[in-house]
């Protein structure tokens, strides 16, 4: 069928039957599939039409990337019109967009208020380009109950989950900062990755919060993210961290099915207790035996553990054999990280001869092991950097009232 061909619907004009079921000026961006059926059922759309008028709203949602239900030529006026006085298309409020030298942009998102005494979560994501891939790094959650004594959006107490649709968002709003929806110009810096491929081709939930907290809308996310017929984004490259949730662990490769990151950061439970004080509830051997149960896990579709590297806290040779050891049995690679310092941190970076040494212990251990490349550590979007910038510029107000 011809997208920029009108058909009117065979039925009679849309009729509302039940007003109760409706929610006035409800953002449809980010809904499901079950989502966009129970909407148009509740415009009294017939039955026999609501999966054709699903597929079609999906492929102006997500594959066009749509603001204006009126530019939706194959649906009929009459519902396109229902759908105009209900519903909506908007996106989260792009607040501060920041560019690194290194080509990494950081998006602080104002999320639309989620009740009447909510004046408007605010949430980071963050894009990384790579000369073979380009990487989205969302947040699950605003804020983070963790409090990772190494991270500093851990330093921000948790406000609220993200809902799936919120989560969805974040990858429509970069993809139009990107320019990589039909229509739009990228950005002409010079910035993004060369070449034939999509700006955005991997998917990280490594910003705010612990996705497994909030399993539901991450689920469902996900689901919006890797359906073919939209924003496409396969599983193989879609990948969820958490600090260790163990009961989840399994849900999530069963239900959800992405890449699974575990921040590990430690080869002792004492000291895990506290850059992770979760290992306190799940410790390390529990952790362990969730990932070697992990639905999919294979060495084509290996565990990802992350390790940041802490100047004479966890990077002695002998806590690399260790990880070593820990680790048998478990199809895994291990990704090093370079510590991203942060205003008022008790941590420093392992020197990178220590890097190197520990790297090569691992490697020569038959492990992958490679040394994440700090990316927009000028701009605080590294790993374990990100924070509200509207939650520091408060901070900073307290204490100067303080002073006075």
């Amino acid at each position: 069928m011809d997208l920029h061909t009108e058909t009117l619907s065979s039925s009679s004009p849309v009729r509302r039957e039940d007003d109760a079921k409706l929610t006035p000026k409800a953002s449809l961006l980010g809904a499901t599939r079950a989502e966009l059926a129970e909407t148009l059922r509740a415009l009294g759309v017939p039955e026999r039409e609501i999966k054709m008028r699903v597929a079609q709203l999906w492929h102006w949602l997500y594959f066009q990337g749509a603001r204006d239900f009126g530019a939706m030529l194959n649906i009929g006026k009459s519902l396109r019109g229902a759908l105009a006085e209900h519903e909506h298309l908007t996106r989260p409020e792009v607040v501060t967009e920041q560019v690194s030298q290194d080509g990494t942009r950081k998006w602080l998102l104002r999320l639309a208020p989620a009740n009447a005494t909510d004046k408007g979560a605010e949430v980071e994501c963050v894009y990384i380009p790579e000369s073979d891939r380009g990487t989205l790094c969302i947040s699950s959650q605003v804020g983070c109950t963790l409090t990772c004594s190494f991270c500093h959006t851990g330093t921000q107490k948790l406000v609220r989950n993200l809902t799936s649709r919120e989560i969805v968002a974040q990858i429509v709003v970069a993809r139009e900062r990107l320019g990589d929806f039909p229509g739009l110009t990228p950005p002409t810096d010079g910035l993004l990755p060369q070449g034939e491929g999509r700006p955005i081709t991997n998917i990280v939930f490594m910003g705010m919060g612990e996705p497994l907290y909030n399993f539901d809308n991450v689920r469902d996310a996900i689901g919006v993210l890797a359906d073919g017929d939209g924003l496409s984004v396969s599983k193989r490259r879609i990948t969820v961290s958490t600090a260790g949730v163990v009961p989840q662990i399994e849900k999530l490769g069963a239900e959800a099915g992405p890449m699974l990151a575990i921040s590990l950061h430690a080869v002792r439970d004492a000291l895990r207790d506290t850059l992770v004080p979760l290992n306190k509830k799940y410790p390390i051997k529990d952790l362990l035996a969730a990932c070697r149960d992990y639905p999919g896990a294979s060495n084509a579709r290996r565990i990802t553990f992350e390790y940041v590297m802490l100047k004479g806290v966890n990077d002695s040779p002998a806590e690399a054999r260790e990880l070593v050891r820990l680790l048998k049995g478990i199809p895994a690679k291990i990704n090093l990280i370079p510590f991203n310092p942060w205003p008022g941190t008790q941590y420093e970076c392992s020197d990178w001869d220590k890097i190197e040494a520990f790297s090569d212990i691992v490697f020569n251990a038959g492990y992958a092991s490679p040394v994440r490349t700090p990316r927009g550590r000028d701009i605080l979007a590294a790993c374990g950097q990100l924070k509200s910038e509207t939650e520091k510029l408060r901070a900073r107000a307290r204490l100067a009232v303080e002073a006075e």
